[in-house]
């Protein structure tokens, strides 16, 4: 009789844990379900075939939308970058008396804003914060060029110095660069327009996180050709490579 009730007690304790079991697994399941996320807004510094290590920075943000494509959850993308524009001739020499350091015939820096808008498909999702996530990306807008005089240090032949645009007509000693910050009054704008097209690549390890890497490609065209070196062969049409590294946050 003993062994009867035990035996019954045993039942009903592993019926009830596995009632509380399934009960605790469907709550996960839907919570897992309704786990979907609104937004990812991140900040992000970048890098490119035409730029140096550091080629600007990026503000990225991607909405979720109602609509699907080919299955896939859709966002619309929306980018903001301001990136520097090298050439590849540009060659920095420093000299060894002074040193002060030159890029000889350097006539402008070209510094790029980008607005841009597109959409976002992810392509493959995480599952319970492993894995990684792939989206694809499109997107186009405007390009802002600022084409800002290379500022160099002349000495007279008084031996007076003075600070000017770099003229590869002028006659002078060039002892070396100017401050970056001086010329920016004398920038000049050239409009054009740019598309990419890239991967992307979330990598975070928790939930409500966003770090992650793009990858993809530009091609930008301005409205005339952009004098970054003189005597070069200066163009009005680029194309480059980037990586972007990214980070910030998600919200349901």
């Amino acid at each position: 009789m003993m062994r009867v009730k035990l035996l019954l007690s045993v039942a009903i304790l592993f019926a009830l844990s596995t009632e509380i079991y399934a009960q605790r697994r469907s709550v996960k399941n839907n919570e897992d379900a309704e786990e979907t996320y609104k937004s990812f807004t991140s900040v992000g510094i970048t890098t490119n075939t035409n730029s140096g290590i550091l080629g600007g920075a990026v503000f990225r943000q991607s909405s979720a939308l109602g609509s699907k494509m080919f299955g896939k959850n859709t966002y619309r993308y929306l980018a903001l970058e301001l990136v520097n524009v090298k050439h590849p001739k540009e060659l920095s020499t420093q000299d060894f008396v002074t040193g002060a350091r030159l890029v000889y015939g350097k006539q402008n820096y070209l510094f790029v804003l980008r607005p841009e808008y597109g959409r976002e498909i992810a392509l493959f999702s995480r599952q319970d914060d492993e894995g990684i996530s792939i989206s694809g990306i499109v997107a186009a807008g405007p390009s802002l060029g600022f084409e800002k005089p290379y500022m160099v240090q002349y000495q007279g032949s008084d031996g007076r110095v003075t600070t000017q645009p770099f003229d590869p007509n002028r006659a002078g000693d060039i002892i070396g660069a100017g401050s970056f910050f001086s010329g920016f009054g004398k920038s000049k704008v050239v409009p054009g327009l740019h598309i990419k097209t890239a991967m992307s690549f979330e990598l975070s390890a928790f939930r409500d996180n966003v770090t992650g890497v793009e990858i993809g490609f530009i091609a930008e065209a301005f409205s005339r050709k952009i004098t970054i070196m003189a005597d070069a062969q200066n163009k009005a049409f680029f194309t480059s490579g980037y990586l972007t590294l990214y980070f910030g946050s998600k919200k349901r």
